[in-house]
């Protein structure tokens, strides 16, 4: 049996990496803002969407992340959904997994931005290195992808 020390510490942990998944869609909403995105990552991670693009260390992960936002993405809604969230016995790394669930106004090629929706889900591990939670490696699968119909008021969503 744990200690409640131990059982604490668990539960403790539970919670900062549910806050990391929220950040991580704040960080997105707010066009993958460096400032809080580059801070939910160790500097060693590795974050990847496959046949969409990958990157390797903080600085990287931050940086290419906005320049998507910048070029593709005009503007967006992230729901996280159910993060199911496994700790090692060890008590500093965790597997994490949740779904997404996206609304954006994404730009199109040779075409108008158009509003879409998007699914998938994201795979992570999260590592505590002294006393920070923080990514190792996000892997978002993304499985779905449409234009909305019809399409929202861009006026109040871009307002936001």
């Amino acid at each position: 049996m744990a200690s409640i020390e131990e059982r604490l510490d668990r539960l403790e942990s539970h919670e900062t990496i549910r806050k990391l998944v929220a950040r991580y869609a704040i960080g997105a909403d707010r066009k993958n803002d460096p400032a809080i995105m580059g801070a939910l990552f160790h500097e060693d991670a590795f974050w990847e969407a496959p046949g969409f693009s990958s990157f390797r260390g903080r600085d990287a992960i931050s940086a290419g992340l906005a320049e998507i936002a910048q070029s593709q993405i005009f503007w967006s809604l992230h729901y996280m959904v159910s993060p199911y969230i496994d700790i090692e016995q060890s008590g500093d790394r965790a597997s994490c997994h949740w779904y997404l669930w996206e609304l954006a106004t994404m730009a199109q090629e040779q075409e108008e931005a158009a509003d879409s929706w998007l699914g998938g889900w994201y795979e992570s591990t999260v590592e505590r290195r002294g006393p920070l939670w923080a990514f190792s490696r996000v892997k978002l699968d993304l499985r779905l992808q449409g234009k909305a119909a019809p399409p929202w008021d861009t006026k109040v969503a871009r307002s936001a």
